[in-house]
């Protein structure tokens, strides 16, 4: 089995309050389910290995860890930097960013197959479209009285 996901994170202020979301689809590229979650504060570096950590997760609570042995998934992102530190292009020098690095690392022992694809970002509308909703929702609630 293959899947697709596009993953997009991203911070307003950086750092700042931070979103994440992923589309996931099959290998047609038809949209299983789609997720969305703010964060809390982050960079936009660290939202969008968030946004990659988060999807994983996601697709082994939805497919369970058996058929996630079987599962070839490829992850599009629309930020070049990290795509090309996953794809071992470039070195990863941050803290924060190594941490996050070994839980992807980790996350990717769960699945027979997992690869990453820098997509321009008018092809990554829709994930980008969910970490905005987790964002305006994050904020809605954050004026609410009370709060």
């Amino acid at each position: 089995m293959k899947i697709i996901i596009y993953t997009d994170g991203g911070s307003r202020g950086n750092p700042g309050p931070a979103g994440v979301g992923a589309v996931i689809c099959n290998d047609k590229e038809e949209v299983i389910k789609k997720y969305s979650e703010a964060i809390g504060e982050a960079t936009n570096n660290e939202a969008e290995y968030q946004a990659v950590i988060f999807a994983l997760k996601k697709v082994k609570l939805l497919f369970g860890k058996k058929k996630t042995k079987e599962m070839e998934v490829l992850i599009k992102v629309d930020s070049e930097l990290l795509s090309k530190q996953l794809n071992h292009q470039y070195k990863l020098k941050e803290k924060n960013i190594q941490k996050l690095f070994i839980k992807i690392w980790n996350l990717m022992l769960d699945f027979k197959q997992v690869s990453f694809e820098h997509i321009f970002r008018d092809k990554n509308q829709a994930a980008d479209a969910l970490v905005n909703q987790a964002l305006d929702q994050q904020d809605r609630n954050t004026s609410l009285p009370g709060f």
